[in-house]
């Protein structure tokens, strides 16, 4: 088989993988248990920011002050983006878009967010996936099972978001599919043009970041603050670690594999 089948099989695979096991755990969660599932979201987003993302983006890029420029711009980019998604829904000041309390008032504004963010993720870990069958298709294998892996417990946070902003289950599944399409475009780009697009790794990886961060601060922790009592807080810390638990496992399980 030729390289270039070799990523197209990976990336078609692997996308289909990581967004079909999401959708399959996402599903057993009922309405009621959604916005609990929102606190492991929230860790889920700022583990892969902070733990697999950011530290990649700074490791791949020629200055620190690059990607933190990145960062801080994609953040105002995101800001911005919502805002246009809010002045389409609203044109006055009383409009219930501009209150964050549920999934009505949401508009799905937070699901957008969250596809624009995944699709920038997916299409740079397609490019990574056609750096590493270009070099070895063992080193191809190898990475494309580890981004499967890191992927599914980020796509389970996505999926929630996209039910907790008002998307049914199977328009969820649907958009998270057209997202996933933005892997096998990077790995075809990267093919064709790896060299010219090796230098945007960083910055998108920068951008991608800035979204997970910019969802899981300004529209998902605000909401979890409508519950101040003990319990709930104790709970929404207790899923706030586990998401972020459970991308460090992940990072452990793969750094493990590769070290042997």
């Amino acid at each position: 088989m030729t390289v270039l089948n070799w990523i197209l099989l990976s990336t078609l695979i692997g996308a289909l993988l990581s967004v079909g096991a999401a959708a399959a755990l996402a599903y057993r969660a009922s309405p009621m248990n959604v916005s609990r599932l929102i606190g492991y979201a929230v860790g889920a987003l700022l583990g892969a920011a902070f733990l697999e993302v950011l530290p990649h983006a700074i490791e791949t890029a020629s200055s620190i002050h690059q990607v933190s420029a990145v960062v801080l711009g994609g953040i105002l980019l995101f800001f911005v983006l919502e805002k246009f998604v809010l002045w389409r829904h609203c044109h006055v000041e009383s409009c219930d878009a501009h209150d964050l309390h549920h999934d009505p008032s949401d508009h799905g504004r937070t699901g957008l967010m969250i596809l624009v963010g995944d699709t920038f993720h997916n299409f740079v870990d397609g490019i990574l996936i056609a750096a590493a069958f270009m070099s070895d298709i063992r080193l191809g294998i190898v990475t494309t099972i580890a981004i499967i892996a890191h992927e599914i417990p980020q796509e389970v946070g996505d999926f929630v978001i996209l039910l907790h902003s008002g998307f049914s289950r199977m328009r969820a599944l649907v958009f998270n599919l057209l997202s996933s399409v933005a892997t096998l475009v990077g790995g075809l780009l990267a093919y064709f043009a790896l060299q010219t697009l090796q230098g945007l790794v960083p910055p998108l990886l920068g951008l991608a970041a800035a979204s997970m961060i910019y969802i899981a601060v300004a529209d998902l922790i605000p909401g979890l603050h409508k519950r101040p009592e003990l319990g709930a807080t104790v709970e929404q810390v207790f899923l706030i670690g586990l998401g972020i638990g459970s991308i460090a496992l992940v990072r452990l399980l793969v750094g493990s594999f590769f070290a042997h």
